[in-house]
């Protein structure tokens, strides 16, 4: 019998599932982990803070639609994942979180005193999909094969394994054999039934004004191309989350992105039944309840879901389709597409076609509006020109990230998503701090290709550090901060509840009427040269595109520095719907 070491165990077993990558910090507690990883040619992405790695992880998965992975040492490596395994948690990402604790004899439960000693396990399984510690070197492999099996079961999510460092690093005689992912977890996509495709088939076909909300389940099945078709045939619009923008592309005439927020109103209120793929409806849904979606006794409802506890969870459904949701698409796609050609629907397709376009006019009415805000060519700029200039400068597959508050917002405005799959964030955590590493980890998994983060100053101050990290990485990364040296949302949020009168004649108070809502100012293209990556800094919007193209014609990592006017960036568009 070989020995072996039980992180050498649970790297193979990566292995033999197709990881080809592996974020986290390196510490002698787990060495038997990361140098099998080393030795195995998985590569190890290394950032500056705990809690960027699963960042890292989760925008790898949601990019690759495969299992992101990352690492964190026992105490306080583990206490600095948490946040970023709280937000990918929420996000949906599929992430699996290996770390190591202290030896079985003083934890699990600690005996007291013990260092750098807490109940891991137990911590993350309160915020987890599933969560378990090692007891033995013998369970590694049990262990192993379950938390895979949970990261490919339903609603992807943070799954952990807690592997004690003696365990970890320690070498044990073994005859296990490294099993292949199809003999212990399913690995063919959940297919619905000839039946229930057939009748969501008529339902949608039979609607007058039918239409499809896409959550990140359309993401994480890498859907598009299904759903597209489903789109097309029905001639139905297409509305989304916002974490899953750009599932149709935004340049299709039946794409309804979210800021037109009451453009959204009006298409769930008009339309007689609804296709929802892939998402719960949750509160930036609107529950998917009056006076924002029609009436449940008034709209015919097909739910297609991975996991069924999202079937009806916030609003009834008429047929519930627990499924893959590619598999799902593909397999309506095909039968309404039979039946177009069987039953002969011109008309009313027609008459769909015609709503749509009477939609389309509504949404070039609402971006005309919001490109007046273009023509304002005052120093410090407007935040409108920022994603407007992203976009003309980037190439049209170039991933998105955006992160902080108002800034978020701006970029949501003023930056169509063309492609899909081309927008990261935090949309339903709102954590500020998740950019750089998502940034990092988005050109891990799209090797060779720039991507753009724009960022608050706020944000950026939380996790600056992984400019470093980009730069040792070689991650094209470039890192747009919007300065307005505040905390904007905050301090509109305090003049409200302090002075709404004089915030609506004036727009904004001094520093003396809020509360600690003013921050200094951070040199950022100063901090970016520092660290080895290019830096710029830029306040004229006439200069705005030039500094980008140079910053991207680097081809390394990039900070520009943009000073913003800090009253306008405050006053956010649809600020009021958020």
């Amino acid at each position: 019998m070989a020995e072996i070491t039980g992180g050498e165990i649970a790297a193979r077993m990566l292995l033999a599932e197709g990881v080809e990558k592996v974020f986290g910090i390196i510490d002698g507690t787990y060495f038997g982990f990361y140098s099998a990883l080393h030795r195995l040619g998985i590569e190890i992405v290394t950032p500056r803070h705990e809690s960027s790695a699963a960042h890292m992880a989760g925008a790898y998965a949601r990019l690759t639609g495969r299992l992101g992975v990352c690492m964190a040492s026992n105490g306080p490596g583990v206490a600095n994942l948490l946040p970023g395994l709280v937000v990918e948690q929420a996000e949906g990402n599929r992430v699996l979180a290996i770390t190591s604790a202290r030896r079985p004899g003083i934890m699990y439960p600690d005996r007291g005193g013990a260092y750098q000693c807490f109940d891991q396990a137990g911590v993350i399984g309160r915020i987890a999909k599933w969560s378990a510690a090692a007891s033995s070197f013998e369970r590694v492999p049990e262990l192993m094969r379950k938390a895979l099996r949970k990261s490919f079961e339903g609603r992807p999510g943070v799954v952990h394994l807690d592997i004690p460092e003696n365990i970890m690093n320690g070498k044990f005689k073994s005859k296990a054999a490294i099993m292949s992912p199809q003999q212990y977890r399913a690995t063919a996509p959940a297919a619905p039934t000839p039946e229930q495709i057939a009748q969501a088939a008529q339902m949608l076909m039979s609607a007058d004004q039918p239409m499809i909300h896409a959550g990140s389940g359309v993401v994480h099945a890498q859907a598009f191309d299904a759903l597209r078709r489903v789109a097309e045939l029905l001639q139905a619009p297409v509305t989304t989350s916002w974490a899953a923008r750009g599932v149709l592309p935004e340049s299709s005439p039946l794409a309804a992105p979210m800021p037109h927020v009451k453009l959204n109103h009006r298409i769930r209120n008009e339309a007689d039944a609804v296709l929802i793929v892939g998402s719960r409806i949750g509160e930036t849904d609107w529950w998917g309840k009056p006076p924002y979606w029609r009436s449940p006794s008034e709209q015919k409802t097909v739910q297609i879901d991975l996991d069924e506890e999202m079937i009806g969870l916030n609003k009834p459904v008429d047929l519930a389709i627990v499924a893959d949701a590619r598999r799902a698409l593909e397999m309506l796609a095909d039968e309404i597409e039979r039946r177009n050609a069987e039953a002969g629907n011109a008309g009313r397709i027609e008459h769909r076609r015609a709503r749509v376009a009477a939609y389309g006019k509504a949404m070039k009415e609402d971006r005309a509006g919001w490109d007046k805000a273009l023509s304002d060519m005052a120093t410090p700029m407007n935040p409108a020109h920022i994603g407007a200039a992203c976009r003309e400068v980037f190439p049209e597959d170039t991933v998105l990230v955006a992160d902080g508050g108002n800034a978020t917002i701006w970029a949501m405005f003023y930056h169509p998503a063309l492609q899909p799959n081309t927008i990261l964030s935090t949309f339903k955590f709102g954590m500020l701090g998740a950019g750089p590493a998502q940034a990092i980890g988005a050109a891990a998994a799209r090797p060779g290709k720039p991507v753009c983060c724009i960022i608050g100053d706020g944000a950026m101050g939380f996790h600056p550090q992984e400019v470093e990290t980009a730069v040792r990485n070689k991650a094209q990364v470039i890192f747009i901060v919007l300065c307005d040296k505040q905390w904007g949302m905050v301090k509109m949020n305090q003049q409200f509840m302090l002075r709404p009168f004089k915030t609506m004649l004036f727009k904004s108070l001094g520093p003396e009427e809020t509360i600690k809502a003013d921050l200094g100012e951070i040199r950022f293209d100063d901090m970016a040269r520092s660290m080895g990556a290019y830096g710029a800094r830029v306040s004229d919007p006439r200069q705005l595109k030039s500094t980008l193209q140079q910053a991207l014609a680097t081809g390394g990592c990039a900070v520009v520095h943009v000073d913003v006017d800090p009253v306008k960036h405050m006053w956010a568009p649809g600020l009021i719907h958020f």
